[in-house]
């Protein structure tokens, strides 16, 4: 029962923060220079014109009574068309998103598969070579913006070996993974650094914890004290560096699908507000908080389950 009460209060903590987001995102779509009738029709529209499309596009009225007509829309999953590709915004979003998840997908899966192997070792040999060179290395990545790894990678396996494609995303799935691995890759690197180094962190301390000593005087095995005392205890602050973590790589998706010429969230969100598509920047915007707010139940949900403290 006590974990019922917190699911439904970590349910209804959604929903105020949805209608903060849908607010901000308004008014900040609203904030950008020029306006969307100006991009669409060009400079040499005529007033009449851009006087009617502007009332066809429901721009001429007050910014209250547009507000309330997109929440309202935007509670039934409506966000209406495109303004400059003139087709469902939904449509395109759909498009764009499993192109976007997929990427994440493949980037978390990397950093988690070079971080954690590598932050044990590194724990395990605190402070001697394996340890110093593992986060010399980790400490390049971190300090790399990721449109700079993008473009080395992209310089060096696509242009010059000629490993991978320079972009596109493919037709089947294997080229769906084959498309994204290099992107999903640059995205990677920066986040196994940050993971690495929290984990390694995590795990010297629950080195020294009682438990740990006990487990050992109990005549226990190292490779069983090392997984089931030492890293379950130790994820659970990685976990939470995980959940947290997500809203930076669909940030950083944003960059590289640009570099790498992905079909994603992210290039749809820079074409469209250098287009001033409002309905597509709001809806984007909106599906990104809901993702996020997602990832953040998840992780909530893995900690309990790491530790049954957190529902109590």
């Amino acid at each position: 029962m006590p974990r019922l009460g917190w699911l439904v209060g970590r349910l209804l903590q959604i929903v105020p923060t949805f209608l903060l987001i849908g607010i901000a995102v308004f008014v900040l779509a609203r904030l950008l220079p020029g306006d969307a009738v100006s991009a669409m029709l060009g400079d040499r529209a005529s007033d009449a014109t851009i006087n009617r499309l502007t009332a066809e596009l429901g721009l001429n009225r007050s910014l209250g009574a547009q507000l309330l007509a997109f929440l309202t829309a935007a509670a039934q999953g409506d966000f209406g068309a495109s303004l400059s590709r003139h087709v469902p915004v939904m449509r395109l979003v759909a498009e764009a998103l499993p192109v976007t998840l997929s990427l994440v997908a493949i980037a978390t899966t990397l950093a988690l598969a070079i971080a954690l192997p590598l932050a044990f070792i590194a724990a395990l040999n605190a402070n001697r070579w394996p340890d110093i060179a593992i986060r010399a290395v980790f400490q390049v990545g971190l300090s790399s913006p990721v449109f700079y790894i993008g473009l080395i990678l992209l310089t060096v396996f696509a242009g010059w070996l000629g490993w991978f494609p320079v972009g596109g995303y493919g037709e089947s799935v294997s080229e769906h993974l084959y498309h994204l691995f290099l992107p999903g890759l640059t995205l990677s690197l920066s986040f196994a650094a940050v993971v690495m180094r929290n984990l390694r962190a995590a795990v010297l301390a629950v080195l020294t914890a009682e438990y740990v000593d006990f487990a050992r005087a109990k005549g226990l095995a190292r490779s069983v004290v090392l997984l089931r005392h030492v890293l379950r205890n130790a994820l659970i602050a990685t976990v939470t560096l995980v959940g947290l973590h997500v809203g930076a790589l669909l940030g950083g998706a944003v960059i590289t699908e640009t570099v790498f010429a992905v079909p994603g969230v992210g290039r749809l969100m820079i074409d469209s507000i250098f287009a001033r598509d409002y309905p597509v920047i709001q809806a984007l915007t909106l599906v990104l908080a809901v993702l996020v707010s997602l990832a953040f139940l998840v992780t909530d949900f893995v900690q309990m389950w790491l530790d049954p403290r957190v529902g109590r």
